[in-house]
Order: structure tokens, then C-alpha cells, then sequence
């Protein structure tokens, strides 16, 4: 090419059908597990709380203190949504809104103790299903699943794709850090 002239776009290759087939049955499984989230978060309290509230409530646990401004970058909503859903998490007692200790003119966000019970609990009943789930699988199967699901997470993490917890760094936690203490990922 000459000097100025413009340099040739590759679009990218579009994915092997090997991964296509996996993303099609990963499609599938994740259908199958938002049933059983539902499931496990309408039973863990009587007023339970929207996909959106309980993403928040995960980033805050991740992210103890963030501010409004970047609990809204981390959801991608506008400064006004992200303040209702703190409204209503705050109204159940699970979030706390605080003075920032670094500047009075923002508002720090925390779980509070009922918040981080209310987690606890629907993580509990999420991963009762899915121990229910994987017992019936052949030893074999198990196996095979945990090495996938591991190097799945790895891909994504380190991948093209980016990080699952943008927050991470700041919170001063590396992804995966909610891991069990066997090393598996936590289920909510």
C-alpha cells in the first residue's frame, strides 16, 4: 500500500459451526437456569426483587461504597433508573445510601446485613437446584462440565468478549474471588 491510502477493513471470520452448536446448547441451558433463578428468587422473600434490583445488589456486593455515577456506567443506565432501583432497594432494607468519605457531593452505596442475608439465601436455593441438576449427571459428565464451565469463564474474562465484573479492580477483589472455597464459581 502507498503512503496515505486507506488500509484494508478484515471483517472477522465468523465463528467455526463447533461454536455455534455450543453457543445454540449454552442458549438453551441458560433458558433452563433463568426458569430455575426465578423460581429460586420468588421463594427466598416474600417481596422479592427485580433482575434489575438483584444485579445491583451483586455489583454492590463486589463494589462495597461505589457511587451512583458508576453503578450506573457498570449497568449502563441513566443517572435517574439507577436512583429508582437504589430507591427500592433502599425502601426493603437492603441498600444503604451513605456521604462518600472522598467527596460531599456523592452518595455511597452498601448492602446492608438483610441485603446481604436476602443474597445468601437465594444462593442457597439456586444452588440446591442445580445440585439436584448435576447429581443426575454420570461422573463422567460432571467432570467434563466442570473443566468446560471453567475454561469458559476464562475465555470470557480474558477474552474478546471482556470482563464479567468490571468492578473488580476496584473493589479491590479479582474476578472469580467469589469462588467457594472448592473453587467454584458462587450460583447467583
Amino acid at each position: 500500500m502507498s503512503a496515505g491510502a486507506p488500509e484494508a477493513v478484515v471483517a472477522p471470520a465468523p465463528p467455526p459451526a463447533a461454536a455455534e452448536a455450543v453457543a445454540g446448547v449454552a442458549c438453551e441451558v441458560i433458558a433452563l437456569l433463568e426458569v430455575l433463578w426465578e423460581r429460586g428468587r420468588d421463594a427466598v422473600s416474600p417481596a422479592p426483587v427485580s433482575s434489575s434490583q438483584l444485579r445491583v445488589m451483586h455489583i454492590l456486593e463486589r463494589a462495597e461504597g461505589i457511587n451512583l455515577r458508576t453503578l450506573g456506567e457498570v449497568l449502563g443506565a441513566a443517572p435517574p433508573s439507577v436512583s429508582r432501583l437504589c430507591d427500592r432497594l433502599e425502601a426493603l432494607g437492603y441498600v444503604k445510601r451513605s456521604a462518600s468519605t472522598v467527596s460531599r457531593r456523592e452518595v455511597e452505596l452498601r448492602l446492608t446485613a438483610p441485603g446481604r442475608s436476602y443474597l445468601s439465601d437465594l444462593r442457597a436455593r439456586r444452588e440446591e437446584a442445580l445440585v439436584a441438576a448435576v447429581a443426575a449427571m454420570p461422573e463422567a459428565a460432571r467432570e467434563a462440565l466442570i473443566h468446560g464451565l471453567g475454561e469458559f469463564r476464562a475465555a470470557v474474562e480474558t477474552g474478546t468478549v471482556g470482563r464479567i465484573w468490571p468492578l473488580a479492580d476496584r473493589a479491590g477483589q479479582e474476578p472469580g474471588a467469589g469462588a467457594n472455597a472448592d473453587g467454584a464459581a458462587r450460583t447467583a
